[in-house]
C-alpha cells in the first residue's frame, strides 16, 4: 500500500484521511522563524465536494488513494437510476443520481462520461468539458442584433436552462462548457 507524506502533496494528489478521500487544491510549505515547519493544505473531499483546509505536520503518512476514472457513455434513465455502458464489457452501470452533480444537465444519451470511483464505489461523473446541444426554446434572435454580452434565458435538448447571446435562435445548436455552464459559440455544421 502506497503511503505519502504531507511534505511531498502536489495539486492533484489524493490520500486517504479518516476513512474519506481527500484531494489537494491547494498546499504551501511554512517555515516559521521559531517552531517546526508545516504544510498548510487546502483539500476537497472528492466524494461530497467539501473544501477544508488544514495544517499538517510535513512527515505526517497517509494511504494513497487512487481514483479510477473510467470512460463510459451515457445510455439512459430509469427514474433516479442513470445507465452507462462499460465500452469494454458493454456492461450498464447504473449510478444513482445523486452522485451526477450539476454539470450533468448538460449531458444527452450516447455522450461519453468520466466516471470516477474509488474502491469500486462510484462517487462522480464528470462529462465532457465542452458539449454541442440544440436550443429548444428561447425567444427567436433578432437579425443583426450581433450583441455578445446581452443575454437571454435558453431551454437546453436536455432540459438545462443557460444563458445565450441574443442572436441564438430555437434550433441552434451551440457548444457549452460544462464546467462553467457557459455558452462558448454557435456549433459548426
Amino acid at each position: 500500500m502506497a503511503m505519502i507524506t504531507a511534505g511531498e502533496f502536489r495539486n492533484g494528489v489524493t490520500f486517504e484521511m479518516d476513512g474519506k478521500v481527500m484531494q489537494v487544491v491547494e498546499f504551501q510549505h511554512v517555515k516559521p522563524g521559531k517552531g517546526a515547519a508545516f504544510v498548510r493544505t487546502k483539500m476537497k473531499n472528492v466524494i461530497t465536494g467539501a473544501v477544508t483546509e488544514t495544517s499538517f505536520n510535513p512527515t505526517a503518512k497517509f494511504e494513497q488513494a487512487f481514483v479510477d476514472r473510467k470512460e463510459m457513455e451515457y445510455s439512459y434513465n430509469d427514474g433516479d437510476l442513470y445507465y452507462f455502458m462499460d465500452s469494454e464489457t458493454y456492461e450498464l452501470v447504473p449510478i444513482g443520481q445523486d452522485v451526477l452533480g450539476d454539470s450533468f444537465k448538460f449531458v444527452k444519451e450516447n455522450m461519453v462520461c468520466k466516471i470516477m470511483s474509488y474502491k469500486g464505489s462510484v462517487f462522480g461523473v464528470e462529462p465532457p468539458n465542452f458539449v454541442d446541444l440544440e436550443v429548444t426554446d428561447t425567444e427567436p434572435g433578432f437579425a443583426g442584433n450581433t450583441a455578445t454580452n446581452v443575454m437571454k434565458p435558453a431551454t437546453l435538448e436536455t432540459g438545462a436552462d443557460i444563458k445565450v447571446p441574443l442572436f441564438v435562435n430555437p434550433g441552434d445548436r451551440i457548444r457549452i462548457d460544462t464546467r462553467t455552464g457557459e455558452y462558448l459559440e454557435r456549433s459548426k455544421g
